[in-house]
């Protein structure tokens, strides 16, 4: 059995300021509220290796990984795996963006499974990341409409 997630949300704004905006690794902690540290270990080319490090969760343990991330602009695609996989055997993502009528669509895939030792299952897993990828799509959306709200021209002034 494996798990496999997708959820998407329309930001309205600007494609490229979502796309850098969400994939400005550096900044993540800013972005998404789960994220305590992100650390660049390697580039190259377009390709980043990174820790990321997780606020403590409510039993006060830190989770942290290593993942490869690798976006293809002309594509409007970006493919991410784990590259220490803790409690998955493996977890691959796929994050997508669509120029829409009210914006930038954004759509994010995970295909993975749990090892068989791994505290829950790939239902479990499946229904907490459908349930914590809305929350920071919500999340992320926001900040990035905030920020599209400040390069917008201001609205001419009626006579």
């Amino acid at each position: 059995m494996a798990g496999h997630t997708q959820n998407e949300i329309t930001v309205a704004a600007p494609l490229d300021l979502v796309w850098d905006m969400t994939n400005d690794l550096e900044r993540w902690p800013q972005l998404f509220s789960e994220y305590a540290a992100v650390e660049v270990l390697k580039r190259e080319g377009e390709k980043t290796t990174f820790r990321l490090t997780m606020h403590p969760d409510e039993n006060g343990t830190v989770w942290s990984w290593v993942s490869e991330r690798e976006p293809d602009r002309a594509t409007r695609t970006v493919r991410a795996r784990r590259v220490e996989t803790g409690p998955f055997a493996h977890m691959d993502i796929h994050w997508a963006y669509e120029e829409v009528p009210a914006g930038t669509r954004m759509v994010w895939t995970q295909d993975f499974a749990m090892k068989p030792e791994a505290p829950v299952d790939d239902d479990w897993m499946t229904d907490n990341i459908n349930k914590n990828s809305k929350v920071q799509m919500a999340l992320i959306r926001d900040k990035i409409e905030k920020a599209a709200a400040g390069h917008r021209p201001a609205p001419a002034l009626a006579d």
